[in-house]
């Protein structure tokens, strides 16, 4: 069904897994880094370390909340880590560029990444031009999703109104504190169709077919 996001004038995305396709593998690439790092921090074996990372990314949000917590890893040297990941899996989307710009008002991504990660993914998907700012996990002191905390910090930094923001996102959990603050919500990638969650406003399992498709403000034609 066509989505009626005439009312939207703020357009807020994840990067990760959202601004390009799951099946690209790269995150498999950054998962496999973060279980080296957990196994390294803790002296675990490889597979008790990805146990634990997962547990981590379950109780905290994300694995660094529980790294933070319990091994006392500093934040910003966890994620420089991840700077020299390959990004040869990623490709341009010509479609979802042509979609992006037909977007009116402003683009934001809402990242449990730094900074310096999504400008690099950004970049090689050429797509950096189109987005405003990157509120980062640093921009949230390093309260990541779906901690509401990080919700109401990105709100605050970029003069958010929640009703005319739309949050795109690949986790569905990410999205229930996006909807309670008053956001419409899209969930994205190749499960989303299944999703029953009250919260999820829209789901789509191609992205720039679901932009394309979109009805618009007067201001986008």
């Amino acid at each position: 069904m066509t989505a009626d996001l005439r009312h939207i004038d703020t357009w807020l995305f994840d990067l990760d897994n959202t601004l390009y396709p799951v099946e690209s593998g790269f995150m498999a690439q950054f998962s496999e880094r973060m279980t080296g790092i957990v196994e390294r921090l803790t002296g675990l074996p490889r597979d008790e370390a990805f146990r634990l990372q997962k547990r981590y990314l379950a109780d905290y949000g994300l694995t660094l909340g529980g790294l933070i917590a319990h091994h006392g890893i500093e934040p910003k040297a966890f994620h420089e880590e991840f700077h020299d990941l390959s990004l040869e899996t990623l490709a341009h989307d010509p479609a979802l560029l042509v979609a992006l710009e037909r977007l009116p008002g402003r683009r934001l991504i809402f990242t449990n990444a730094d900074a310096v990660h999504a400008t690099r993914v950004l970049d090689r998907l050429g797509l950096g031009h189109l987005f405003e700012g990157i509120f980062d996990i640093g921009a949230a002191d390093y309260v990541g999703k779906p901690d509401p905390a990080a919700f109401d910090k990105v709100i605050a930094a970029h003069a958010i109104d929640p009703v005319a923001t739309v949050f795109f996102e690949d986790a569905e959990r990410n999205l229930a504190p996006a909807a309670a603050r008053g956001m419409t919500t899209v969930l994205v990638g190749p499960d989303a169709p299944a999703s029953t969650a009250a919260f999820i406003t829209h789901k789509t399992d191609n992205l720039a077919s679901f932009l394309a498709d979109a009805l618009l403000s007067e201001a986008a034609r």
